[in-house]
């Protein structure tokens, strides 16, 4: 059977005739053909014999020379020239390649020609069982729950076999467990892992490992294997309940613990993990739950019990709690296994702890009537020692608090008194701070809040609100309401808010305006007369009398400024500013600006003018050739005997009374006598002595000469004298302007009727001078 294997072709002739067993015949150009086979991992000294290549135009006689070209033609397989035999010299692995193709030529050895076509032809090689099974992605891990069923699948395993897998049991594998019985099973043509051992507690063993074989030759006997590890791990299900380490715990806490703070811890175990050991506690006592609270701490799976309630040693010593522990994730599956929670009693002793005093209430709230006397009781508080041996307490008020103080407390009976009278208008309420501590340890101490209301006394009379102004329209009627007015008043409702009105009683009858009490804390304005002016009387003052129902009644007087306005129609109000006649006219705010800017600056242009022309000099010599003689001619008209400003003629006339006026700087003789009426009616009068009018002319002429703010040229001055002498004196009104008039005009009502009014105009416009 070897031989025949190993021969894979031959050459036939013609007739046909097959020196050996041929597995494939087919005539092709007089080569017939079969596939050469070569063992892998030949190890013999000699070359693998392959095959015998053989053409019917070889005679024996070695003519024909064969040629070999190809895959691995003269290194792997070489050829005998001459017979024709392949062999291969070297050790061939079939993992690595599978075959080889190769070609066949006879050649004429003298001629080198071609006897037959190349030919192709393949060696293949032949596979040995020479690879063990292995297993690429070892090792692995596994996990399982914990308590699951026999049979349970955990991983399967795959090993792959290099070998031909279509020629014999080179790679059929089969596979067994090595360790991990009788935990685990594989089975042996799958290679899935299952469970084997029921109810496998994770809380008992939690890691496994398996070992898994794989072995080729359908596992016969000198067939190759391979091996890997599994870790298989247990994962856990919530198969174990709770349990507390002992069934009794005590816990000590001072009845000074503070309310919501944890004071003692208490832990129940699970052997399980993750969520399936959450455990929720709780208390299942009235007695426990009334005045303690557990909760639960995620992280440490502790329950942490706190106070609900103030402890009083003095009331109750001891509480007993019982407290339960009950898992929260519980699996059904094992509810055969019974309940998931587990009980514990704890045992609370209360301490004693000396306490601060305790007030009767958590706050007060007091009264007192405004305007009491300093010294007036607003009320007590009380506090007392909590501890048994119940210590005396004083009062004080909390030194903290700023501002004025009102209040004192006297520090043995708690009573709390005003220290000033309270205005109930200004702090209607105050919030003070009394504290109280114990005799014995004046450290120890507690306050509580007192809230003081000052309750209200009619103190303060109304008042008529005049915040808005009250407008009378120039069309009102008599009996029209002008408008309602209110009161306001300090004082709260209690007092304030009946309201009545009046005018006042001691006044005449206000003939514009009268007030109606409409009996609802309110009262009209309403008009006496028809038809007002604003030009004629803009403002009106009407005063109101308003008092309040409080006891005692107080009330007080408001006087109310009515504007009167043009009004259209419906009693509208038109405008009451005092520019209603420019705004009648339809001119803006900006346009009444610009016309007085213009007007402004109009007169400062007229002033300026005027302060020109005043300013400015005529020259006095017209020109250079215009030399006439040194006349200055004046075109005045005079005033007549009223006009004293333009010409003075009683420094001429009356040298004595020119120096008295000073009109002009005339210098006046000394006067030697003095002349006067005769009778009784004596008017003043200078009277010049032997005056030189020749002399009074030439000091004239030079003061005139030295007198620089004249013009520098000669000017004629005239100076005329009436002479003096009369025994009558002069009748002349010039005469008398020095001096005023002393004249009594009472004689001329003697003279009759008919100069009594003539009298009294003298005597009035003497008065009007005088002043």
């Amino acid at each position: 059977g070897a031989e025949c294997q190993r021969f894979t072709a031959v050459i036939h002739d013609s007739e046909g005739s097959i020196s050996h067993q041929a597995v494939h015949h087919r005539p092709k150009r007089g080569w017939i053909w079969n596939q050469f086979f070569v063992l892998e991992e030949h190890m013999g000294p000699d070359a693998q014999y392959v095959g015998k290549l053989h053409s019917n135009s070889d005679k024996g006689d070695g003519s024909v020379r064969y040629i070999l070209s190809g895959e691995g033609a003269g290194t792997i397989f070489i050829i005998d020239e001459v017979t024709g035999d392949i062999h291969a010299t070297k050790s061939l692995d079939r993992e690595r390649k599978t075959h080889y193709v190769l070609h066949a030529q006879a050649l004429d050895r003298n001629t080198e020609e071609a006897l037959e076509p190349k030919s192709e032809f393949i060696i293949k090689v032949q596979d040995i069982n020479d690879n063990a099974p292995k297993f690429p992605d070892g090792p692995f891990v596994a996990t399982v729950p914990e308590m699951c069923e026999v049979g349970t699948s955990v991983l399967q395993v795959t090993a792959s076999d290099a070998d031909d897998p279509t020629y014999g049991n080179s790679a059929k594998i089969v596979y067994s467990i090595l360790q991990g019985q009788p935990y685990f099973s594989v089975d042996p043509k799958t290679g899935i892992i299952r469970t084997a051992l029921a109810d496998m507690d994770r809380e008992a063993r939690e890691h496994y490992t398996v070992v898994i074989q794989a072995k080729d030759m359908a596992g016969q006997v000198g067939g190759l294997s391979g091996s890997t590890t599994i870790n298989i791990t247990l994962t856990d299900v919530n198969d174990n309940p709770p349990k507390f380490p002992q069934k009794n715990y005590q816990l000590y806490v001072p009845e000074s613990a503070e309310v919501g703070k944890p004071v003692g811890k208490i832990k129940a175990n699970d052997d399980d993990l993750g969520v399936n050991a959450d455990i929720k506690y709780s208390i299942i006592n009235s007695e426990g739950a009334n005045m303690f609270s557990i909760s639960t701490d995620r992280e440490t799976r502790e329950g942490i019990i706190s106070l609900k309630k103030l402890l009083n040693y003095e009331r109750k010593k001891t509480y007993t709690l019982h407290i339960e522990g009950t898992n929260t994730h519980v699996d059904p599956r094992f509810s055969y296994l019974g309940s998931f929670k587990d009980t514990a009693t704890l045992k609370i002793t209360v301490g004693d702890v000396d306490e601060a005093p305790i007030f009767s209430m958590d706050y007060y709230i007091l009264d007192v009537y405004e305007n009491s006397p300093s010294g007036t009781e607003v009320g007590a508080v009380t506090a007392r020692d909590p501890d048994s041996r119940n210590s005396p307490v004083r009062y004080f008020m909390d030194s903290k608090e700023d501002g004025e103080r009102y209040f004192r407390i006297d520090e043995i009976r708690g009573v709390i008194r005003t220290m000033q009278p309270l205005d109930r208008e200004d702090t209607p309420w105050h919030n003070i701070t009394v504290m109280a501590s114990e005799v014995d340890n004046p450290n120890l101490n507690r306050h509580v809040p007192v809230t003081v209301q000052v309750l209200d006394m009619n103190d303060n009379p109304p008042e008529v609100s005049t915040e808005e102004e009250v407008i009378v329209c120039e069309n009102s009627r008599p009996g029209q309401v002008i408008q309602t007015v209110t009161a306001v008043d300090k004082d709260d409702f209690a007092n304030g808010q009946r309201f009545s009105f009046a005018l006042p009683s001691h006044l005449p009858v206000n003939p514009n305006f009268t007030l109606k009490d409409n009996e609802d804390s309110t009262a009209s304005i309403i008009a006496r007369r028809r038809r007002f002016n604003h030009l004629t009387q803009e403002l009106y003052e009407l005063p109101v009398v308003v008092w309040d129902g409080g006891e005692p009644s107080l009330s007080s007087t408001s006087t109310l400024t009515l504007r009167v306005c043009p009004c259209q129609r419906h009693g509208k109000i038109r405008i009451c500013q005092g520019e209603a006649f420019l705004s009648s006219a339809g001119l803006s705010t900006g346009a009444l600006i610009a016309i007085l800017l213009c007007i402004i600056i109009l007169l400062a242009i007229v002033v300026l003018f005027v302060t020109l022309r005043r300013s400015k000099k005529e020259p006095l010599i017209i020109a250079e050739e215009d030399i006439r003689e040194n006349v200055v001619t004046y075109d005045d008209e005079g005033g007549g005997e009223e006009d004293t400003e333009a010409f003075d003629i009683i420094a001429l006339r009356n040298p004595a009374a020119a120096e008295e006026l000073k009109f002009r700087r005339d210098i006046r003789p000394e006067a030697r006598g003095h002349c006067s009426l005769p009778h009784n009616h004596k008017t003043p009068s200078v009277e010049l002595d032997e005056v030189d009018v020749q002399e009074f002319i030439r000091q004239r002429l030079v003061e005139a000469d030295m007198d620089t703010s004249v013009p520098p040229y000669d000017s004629l001055q005239t100076y005329a004298y009436e002479g003096q002498g009369s025994s009558t004196g002069s009748i002349s009104p010039l005469d008398s302007v020095a001096a005023p008039s002393e004249q009594e005009y009472n004689y001329l009502e003697d003279w009759g009727p008919e100069f009594r009014r003539l009298a009294e105009l003298y005597e009035d416009s003497e008065s009007d001078v005088t002043t």
